[in-house]
C-alpha cells in the first residue's frame, strides 16, 4: 500500500468513481492502473486535470466493463486502443497497455497493444509521466525513477532519447514545455537529441506542433521552453523565424537582441494566446528590415513586413483565420502608439480606437508590456503616457460612441442626397464622411448634408 498522494485522496475513497471502476476492472480479471500526468501532478501537489488509466484489457473487453456503469462511452481512439468513459462528473481515458513505435517516415503510430505495464510505461515520453498507481489498493509503481527526476526537477526520457523521440517527434516540443510549465530541468542526453534530431519533427502535422507550441506558450513562465527550441534549433523545423531574431551584435553598431526583447515581451504579457502570440510575433520582421544611418540601427516599417510574415508563418501552422486576423492585426499596430510623441488630438484617439476595433485591450498591454527597458525614466514616462491615452479613450468614449466609429450618413442617404446608384462615388463619399468624423466627431445630420455638398461641387469641379 503506497500513501495517497492529497491531491488524489477526493477520487480514490471506497464509493468513488474511480474506485469503483478499478474494482470492475479486479472483478473482471483485470489489471488496472491510474497513469500519466494525473499521479504525476498528484505527487507535486498540483491540481489533477486528467484520469488516464492503463490496463492489460483490450478495448472490447474495456467496454464491456463499463458498459450499464459509465453514463457515457466514447470510442473515437478504440482502433488505438484508447475508450472514454465518464461517470458523473469524472471522465476517463481508457488505454490497453501498447507496445507500439512509429515507423520512420510515419505520423502515427502501428498500434501494438502488450501484455506488460514497463514496457507500456517505457514508451512514454519522460521518467516523471512514466509512473503508474496501481488500483483499487493504491500502490506505486516506478520502474524508470520518475519520483527521484521529480524531486531532482529533472527532465529524462525512459528509455534512450533517440528512441523515445524517433518513436514521436513531438515529445522533443514536450520537453521545452515541461521546461516552461514545471520548471525542469532537460538532462544534457534530452538536450543533445533535440539537437541532432531536430529534423524528425518534419514527419509531425502542423495541428500537433501548433497545439504542443499554444500548451507553452500560456504557461505561466514560457522564456525557458522558447530558449531552449532556439538553443536546440528545433524551432527551425515550423518555426524558423524565431532563431533568426537573434540577430547577430557588431561593436559598433549596438542594438536589443530581438529574440531576448520577444521572449521577454512574452513573459511580460499576460497568459493568454492571442497577446502571447501578438508579443511573440511584434518584431518578427526586425530581421529583414534592419537597415543603418549615421543615428545608428534602424527597421523601418517592420510593423508592416512583421504583419505579412506573421500572417503567412500562422496560416502555415494551421491557425484559425480570426485568430490569424487578430494577431496580424496587433503586430501591425504594436507601434501605433509611439507615433504620437507630441501629444493626442482627439482625431488621433478616434483613430487608434476605430484601427483596433475589438482588439483595444489587447493592443494597449502588448504596447506595455513591449517596454523592457531597464531605464526606471524611460519606462515611468511610456507608462505615463499609455495611462494618459486610456484616459483620453475613456472620456471620449463618455462623450461620443467611439466603439462604433461609422459616417454622420449612411449610404442610403447619400445616394438620396447626390442622386445616384450605387457604386464607386458613394464609397468615395462615406470615406469622406468618415474622415471628418474622426476628425472632427459626430456632426449633425444638416452639416453633414452640406458638407456632402461641398465635397459633391469639388469634385466636379476642372
Amino acid at each position: 500500500m503506497t500513501a495517497v498522494p492529497p491531491r488524489l485522496a477526493p477520487y480514490l475513497g471506497p464509493h468513488t468513481n474511480l474506485s469503483e471502476l478499478a474494482r470492475r476492472f479486479v472483478a473482471a480479471g483485470h489489471e488496472c492502473y491510474l497513469v500519466g500526468g494525473s499521479v504525476r501532478d498528484a505527487l507535486m501537489d498540483r491540481a489533477i486535470t486528467d484520469l488516464d488509466i492503463t490496463t492489460d484489457a483490450r478495448p472490447e473487453q474495456i467496454k464491456s466493463i463499463v458498459s450499464g456503469w459509465a453514463d457515457a462511452v466514447w470510442l473515437q481512439g478504440e482502433r488505438f486502443g484508447t475508450v472514454g468513459a465518464q461517470k458523473g462528473d469524472d471522465k476517463f481515458e481508457i488505454t490497453t497497455f501498447r507496445a507500439d513505435v512509429y515507423v520512420p517516415d510515419s505520423r502515427k503510430p502501428e498500434v501494438t497493444f502488450g501484455d506488460s505495464l514497463e514496457v507500456d510505461l517505457g514508451r512514454r515520453d519522460f521518467t516523471v509521466n512514466a509512473m503508474a498507481l496501481r488500483l483499487p489498493d493504491p500502490e506505486l509503481i516506478d520502474p524508470f525513477g520518475g519520483l527521484g527526476d521529480l524531486v531532482t526537477k529533472t527532465l529524462r526520457t525512459p528509455l534512450s532519447t533517440e528512441i523515445s523521440f524517433g518513436d514521436d517527434p513531438l515529445r522533443m516540443m514536450r520537453a521545452a514545455r515541461f521546461t516552461a510549465t514545471l520548471g525542469f530541468e532537460p538532462t544534457q542526453e534530452v538536450v543533445a537529441t533535440m539537437t541532432s534530431m531536430r529534423e524528425r519533427m518534419q514527419i509531425v502535422s502542423m495541428e500537433r506542433v501548433r497545439d504542443e507550441l499554444n500548451k507553452l506558450i500560456v504557461a505561466d513562465d514560457p522564456g525557458p521552453g522558447l530558449w531552449l527550441m532556439a538553443r536546440t534549433g528545433l524551432a527551425d523545423e515550423f518555426f524558423p523565424e524565431l532563431t533568426r531574431m537573434e540577430l547577430e551584435q557588431d561593436p559598433i553598431h549596438r542594438h536589443k537582441d530581438v529574440l531576448a526583447h520577444s521572449i521577454a515581451v512574452v513573459q511580460n504579457t499576460r497568459p493568454e494566446l492571442l497577446v502571447r502570440l501578438g508579443a511573440l510575433l511584434h518584431d518578427i520582421g526586425k530581421p529583414k528590415t534592419r537597415g543603418y544611418s549615421p543615428n545608428g540601427v534602424t527597421f523601418h516599417h517592420h510593423e508592416v513586413v512583421g504583419a505579412r510574415m506573421a500572417r503567412k508563418r500562422m496560416m502555415a501552422l494551421k491557425y484559425p483565420t480570426q485568430m490569424v486576423d487578430d494577431v496580424t492585426k496587433l503586430v501591425e499596430l504594436h507601434l501605433r502608439f509611439h507615433t504620437y510623441k507630441m501629444g493626442w488630438t482627439d482625431a488621433a484617439v478616434r483613430r487608434y480606437v476605430r484601427d483596433a476595433g475589438h482588439l483595444l485591450d489587447e493592443l494597449n498591454h502588448l504596447t506595455r508590456c513591449d517596454c523592457t527597458t531597464r531605464n526606471k525614466r524611460k519606462a515611468d514616462t511610456l507608462s505615463r503616457r499609455m495611462d494618459e491615452l486610456e484616459a483620453r479613450i475613456e472620456e471620449l468614449k463618455a462623450q461620443e460612441e467611439l466603439a462604433s466609429i461609422r459616417p454622420s450618413l449612411d449610404g442610403r442617404q447619400v445616394m438620396d442626397h447626390l442622386g445616384v446608384g450605387p457604386g464607386r462615388v458613394v464609397g468615395q463619399a462615406l470615406a469622406f464622411l468618415l474622415e471628418l468624423r474622426l476628425e472632427e466627431g459626430p456632426l449633425e445630420e444638416a452639416e453633414a448634408y452640406r458638407r456632402l455638398d461641398v465635397w459633391a461641387r469639388e469634385r466636379k469641379e476642372p
